[in-house]
């Protein structure tokens, strides 16, 4: 154990030398693999010994060499107990007292995360070793819900860029989202700013961070609620050019948006529109278009969506239409899964005059002849279906007014 501000912290196993047990200072390994503080090290071959003290494996060399990683992690681990975490009791040793939140300057915080953010990415070792931190996420936690003098915009950024490095090893998702969401920190407040003014990767870690704790309907709304947040990340798809982030956004608006009221607020917030804009864009990524078109199946399910998609003379619906057979099988799928929506089950008639301007008939046919799922097999049925007898009747209606020509479909 160490001692710190009079209270005693357990120190991690790997981090005390062998023989002194003691929190390592300068640690060097010898060839046998085994790794010891120098000066403990250095004491027991003066004393003459030829050994690994503790294998007992005879050396063939006595030099040793400093093993830099673990020293750099040490030094970390150390300057966390400067930054006192709000551990609990079950996050320590079982002798150890736990240690009292308090505020720290928010240069010493962002000192703290910078160093983790150094240290981690190199290796994934040293990525899973941060993991193994406990204790860890609260704090970040704690950082990004603005508590003591952690409140500004750059210790945000690095709170998250941690966090979204240690996100998949979070075991207990439901504590995760109840600590983001539904205890008496602000975390949404602080991601909605670095979604509005933080770096390119920073806004997609808030993005995954995001998606990670959307994990049941109750999180989803809770989210939804907070309208900066979605309006920032409608904003970043609409205007935003990196693809990457672009699809991360996709990415975390598609999981949250399985409430109704979710997909209704989106639409109200313009998701359509900039959906569309990615639609009918170039060159866009398979990922970004697959996630386009889950998006618009989820709007299609309530009338706001299948409204605002057939504005501008059903230009969203067209887009998709395109889209068909021309990306991969989960585009197609998702986009047959929103065109039967608003085609055969609400029969919206300006969506079938888009689908038949786009020459819809021709792409469900290539649907039909293509190995794809049953349940789409047979919406495609249902669309050509409609399709068909939505033709006819134009056809008709058209050859009454206009007796010399008849419009081809």
């Amino acid at each position: 154990m160490v001692k710190q501000n009079n209270l005693f912290i357990t120190v991690p196993t790997h981090f005390r030398c062998p023989i002194s047990l003691d929190l390592m200072k300068s640690p060097v390994s010898l060839a046998t693999g085994v790794t010891y503080d120098r000066s403990s090290i250095q004491r027991w071959l003066d004393s003459g010994n030829n050994t690994c003290p503790a294998t007992m494996q005879l050396l063939l060399s006595k030099d040793f060499v400093p093993n830099c990683n673990l020293k750099r992690l040490i030094q970390i681990w150390s300057h966390t107990l400067h930054f006192q975490f709000p551990l609990h009791d079950h996050h320590l040793g079982t002798n150890a007292t736990p240690i009292r939140n308090h505020s720290h300057p928010s240069c010493s915080v962002s000192v703290s995360l910078s160093n983790l953010l150094c240290f981690a990415p190199p290796l994934e070792q040293n990525v899973e070793f941060l993991r193994t931190i406990q204790g860890l996420v609260p704090v970040l936690l704690d950082v990004l819900g603005g508590e003591g003098s952690c409140g500004d915009i750059e210790c945000f950024e690095l709170a998250v860029k941690v966090l979204d490095l240690v996100r998949c090893e979070i075991e207990d998702r439901e504590e995760f989202m109840n600590s983001m969401l539904k205890s008496n920190r602000d975390c949404l407040r602080s991601l909605a700013l670095v979604l509005q003014r933080g770096s390119t990767e920073s806004r997609i870690g808030t993005a995954r961070i995001l998606e990670c704790v959307a994990i049941n309907a109750e999180s989803k709304t809770l989210i939804a609620e907070n309208e900066g947040i979605l309006c920032e990340l409608i904003a970043l798809i609409g205007v935003d050019k990196d693809m990457k982030l672009i699809e991360s956004v996709l990415s975390c608006l598609v999981a949250i948006s399985m409430p109704r009221r979710v997909k209704i607020r989106l639409v109200q917030l313009g998701v359509i529109k900039a959906l569309t804009r990615l639609l009918l864009q170039r060159n866009v990524a398979v990922g970004v278009t697959e996630k386009v078109m889950r998006l618009l199946a989820a709007a299609a399910a309530v009338v706001e969506g299948r409204s605002e998609m057939c504005e501008n003379g059903g230009e969203c619906v067209g887009g998709m239409v395109r889209k068909v057979m021309k990306v991969s099988s989960a585009a197609t799928e998702q986009a047959v899964t929103a065109l039967w929506c608003i085609c055969y089950l609400f029969r919206e008639e300006r969506a079938l005059v888009a689908v038949a301007e786009a020459k819809g008939v021709e792409k469900i046919l290539l649907v039909l002849q293509s190995e794809c799922p049953a349940p789409v097999r047979q919406m495609g049925k249902d669309l050509l279906k409609i399709l068909k007898v939505n033709s006819k009747s134009f056809t008709l209606s058209f050859y009454d007014t206009n007796s010399s020509y008849i419009m081809p479909f």
